[in-house]
């Protein structure tokens, strides 16, 4: 059983207020200030011990590929999301995690969010399977199709372009503050749910492409999640 999942998050206001001793400056202004001296990119994304999460969905797929069961959470009480989040990964037991970037982001986001409020994590997420680079059952798309940093690291976005697929037509990840400050977290829940569609879909290619799927299994299975991100990008 493999975890396909992604998670938004927006910047820890509070904390970067604490961190940079400046309680007067708006938001905008602070995020401005926190991105020249907390970050080490030329994007200004800030590093995942600034960020708090908003929003998760996963989809638990078989290990053949065939979809299960798909779990979300998204809200304010951020402490009640990760607590649902370790609740549905104790859904299974020796279960495989999917996503994109998730080692470099997600998941050191929900190490520092749980250490943050008391929680403790699955015990499956420290396992070595889980914590090894080169594990077959963590699967990071940035790993797989960078060999593991030998090349560049892709977008998801550009690797929906080379298969000829549109991902982030309900948004994009600077977009999620916005969404969030008018109050609309099923929009960026919807948009959380088309990147772990979009991630699946990859995942579907690629294993299709080295030969693990096979051409029957692989056109059935995209035809239905096609069918699935068509309807998430036409329900915003």
């Amino acid at each position: 059983m493999y975890f396909v999942f992604d998670v938004e998050t927006i910047p820890d206001f509070d904390f970067l207020r604490i961190l940079l001793n400046n309680s007067e400056s708006n938001e905008d202004d602070l995020l401005i200030e926190a991105s020249e001296q907390l970050t080490r990119n030329n994007s200004g994304f800030l590093p995942p011990m600034y960020h708090r999460m908003v929003s998760w969905v996963g989809l638990w797929i078989e290990n053949d590929g065939k979809p299960k069961q798909k779990t979300s959470w998204n809200g304010d009480n951020e402490k009640k999301g990760l607590k649902e989040l370790f609740d549905s990964l104790h859904t299974y037991k020796d279960y495989g995690l999917i996503h994109h970037n998730g080692r470099g982001f997600d998941l050191p986001l929900l190490t520092y969010r749980a250490m943050k409020y008391g929680l403790q994590m699955p015990l499956r997420l420290n396992h070595r399977d889980i914590r090894y680079r080169f594990s077959n059952v963590n699967i990071d798309l940035m790993d797989e199709f960078s060999n593991y940093g030998a090349s560049s690291f892709p977008k998801l976005k550009h690797l929906g372009y080379l298969i000829d697929i549109p991902f982030k037509q309900t948004g994009e990840g600077n977009e999620v503050l916005r969404m969030y400050r008018e109050g609309d977290f099923d929009q960026i829940e919807r948009y959380c749910y088309e990147d772990v569609m979009a991630t699946y879909i990859v995942w579907l290619h690629m294993k299709y492409t080295v030969g693990d799927i096979p051409i029957d299994a692989f056109s059935n299975l995209k035809e239905r999640a096609m069918a699935k991100l068509k309807e998430i990008q036409e329900a915003t």
